[in-house]
């Protein structure tokens, strides 16, 4: 018989009986609330969409948590990525058109049955229509969207994808209009730009990346995604799109088209995979046309808690008491993309309840926290650091975040904020906590208001986390260990075993996975005062501090090394050895 195994195996499972147990288990996990729940619900009562696709066009859930939560209801297997096939399975008899109203395809076949990937299998329709086409029995697997479009798109030819021919049509006109406000405009609108710029954002999205650089040259326009740290380039569109693609971006972030002599800023809000995703945009010209950055801010990627970040329990503990402190200022420095503002997030929300007011200024805001005041500097009215600060004085917070102290002004707003009884939390780009004393000398600073202010100094940088699935390990020689300074950490050198990056599926062939934060805390004592009052160097206070008991960035990279999260290669890139 026909389909009979898949039949058999959903049998009794009604459109009904799904939506009213997938609830159940999504409350009970608690992946949504109740309220959202209902909402869903009450959009889904017109019969045009069942409860699952509301819930994923809201962005309440991912297509890959849903397909996850579907699979265990109706107890069936998660085709994996490796699973979808080489080529086409019987192109012939099974359309294109139709596989993707079904939203299903072919991964494997043999005599008697056709194994389908499917994101919705109580479309019966559907299955009954395969079996009869391939006289096959079926069997079924849960397809996660995201793998399913990618086989499409390797598989067959798309009717939807924007054809070659389009594209060329468009870049030849952009090229010839480039200087046309309005007729840039009109190609930006056009249904095959908009989706060759819809699937660029979206690949990046569902890869986990967290930036796209779109980088124009003579001869070629440049698109690179980045992955943990590290860029990597993929398929551009034709250098000819360039202006065209600019424009649709600037569209979707609300941008001045017109506008190519000078840097913008801006932001898109999607929803992508069921995934609500703010998107910053930042445009500025180049010798070959403009150069746009979109920074991806996932708001389901990011787990605001020091353990999750990789932070160490010691330097938890450390933390933790500083945040307890009633007033100063605490400091977080390190270079651009060190994780400085997701740390300050963290320690907002673990300081964060009902009798404590705190306020940020932020720019840009990248995650909204629920119970925080935040505001969005404005320099083109007059809206910056120092201006807010005042009246954010006037506020009567007990608690202060600042984005960045990037002036002498904004540095003094925040020492007086610290003498006047407030606590204060802020980043710096400096590349150790000790050259944080003389960055801010430099903004003009006196040593005395350091010594009174400053409660600790955080300096940090983010490390590529070893993919779990297949990191090697490996013994480490004794005259290593020796060099790159394991001895203090070990008791014997015979049985160091530290582990190595391979590569896989689920890394991308990296090695890496992820990233953690490794970190140095330094806490003045009064040794380290005595040196900031007679203008000592970055590299005595570093001493002395050590000398304290801190420490150092290096050390705690040796420890994650130790541990099997991340490589000794990746400690020696990422962090100086002299830190």
């Amino acid at each position: 018989m026909l389909a009979a195994e898949a039949v058999s195996k959903l049998d009794g499972w009604s459109d009904t009986r799904f939506v009213e147990k997938l609830s159940e288990v999504l409350r009970s996990t608690g992946q949504i609330d109740e309220n959202a729940l209902d909402r869903a619900k009450r959009m889904s009562a017109d019969g045009s969409l069942r409860l699952d696709g509301v819930l994923t066009q809201l962005g309440l859930i991912s297509e890959r948590s849903l397909a996850e939560v579907t699979a265990r209801i109706l107890n069936l297997d998660i085709a994996s990525a490796e699973e979808y096939p080489a080529e086409a399975i019987l192109p012939e008899r099974l359309r294109l058109k139709f596989l993707r109203k079904a939203r299903t395809i072919p991964i494997a076949m043999d005599d008697r049955s056709i194994t389908l990937a499917m994101v919705d299998p109580l479309d019966r329709f559907s299955v009954s229509s395969i079996a009869v086409a391939v006289e096959r029995d079926v069997n079924l697997r849960i397809a996660i969207p995201i793998d399913l479009e990618a086989a499409f798109e390797r598989l067959y030819k798309s009717d939807d994808a924007p054809s070659h021919a389009q594209l060329e049509e468009i870049g030849g006109a952009a090229s010839v209009i480039e200087d046309d406000a309005e007729r840039l405009k009109d190609l930006a609108s056009e249904a095959p730009l908009i989706r060759l710029v819809n699937q660029l954002i979206s690949q990046a999205v569902e890869t986990k990346a967290s930036d796209i650089h779109i980088d124009p040259f003579e001869n070629q326009l440049r698109v690179r995604y980045r992955y943990d740290g590290i860029l990597h380039q993929v398929e551009a569109p034709p250098r000819r799109l360039q202006p065209a693609v600019v424009s649709r971006i600037k569209i979707m972030a609300a941008l001045d088209i017109a506008e190519r002599r000078l840097p913008q800023d801006g932001r898109i809000k999607l929803v992508v995979r069921g995934q609500e995703v703010d998107l910053r945009v930042s445009t500025i010209p180049s010798l070959h046309g403009e150069s746009v950055v979109l920074r991806i801010l996932d708001r389901s990627a990011v787990k605001l808690d020091f353990a999750t970040l990789g932070v160490e329990d010691q330097l938890q503990a450390q933390l933790h008491k500083q945040l307890e402190l009633p007033n100063g200022i605490l400091l977080v420095t390190g270079p651009t993309g060190s994780g400085k503002t997701t740390t300050l997030y963290t320690a907002l929300l673990h300081m964060n309840s009902v009798d404590r007011n705190i306020i940020t200024v932020e720019d840009p805001i990248e995650y909204q926290l629920p119970g925080i005041t935040q505001i969005q500097v404005k320099p083109q009215i007059g809206l910056n650091f120092a201006s807010l600060l005042r009246a954010i004085l006037r506020h009567d917070p007990n608690i202060i975040m600042i984005g960045e102290i990037r002036d002498l002004e904004t540095a003094q707003i925040a020492v007086q904020a610290a003498l006047t009884g407030h606590l204060v939390l802020s980043t710096l780009h400096t590349n150790s906590a000790a050259s944080t004393i003389a960055r801010l000398r430099d903004m003009g600073l006196e040593d005395y208001l350091l010594t009174a202010t400053l409660n600790g100094i955080v300096a940090q940088r983010l490390v590529r986390r070893l993919c779990p699935e297949c990191k090697r390990p490996t013994k480490l020689a004794s005259d290593i260990a020796e060099r790159f300074g394991f001895t203090p950490l070990i008791l014997s050198h015979d049985d160091l075993v530290v582990h190595e990056p391979v590569g896989c599926v689920k890394c991308r062939g990296t090695g890496f996975a992820g990233r953690i934060a490794v970190a140095e805390l330094l806490v003045p004592t009064e040794d380290v005062h005595h040196l900031i009052l007679s203008r000592a160097s970055h590299t005595e206070i570093q001493s002395a501090a050590s000398r304290a008991g801190m420490q150092t960035m290096y050390e705690s990279g040796l420890r994650q090394v130790l541990a099997g999260m991340t490589s000794l290669n990746e400690i020696l890139r990422s962090v100086r050895l002299e830190n």
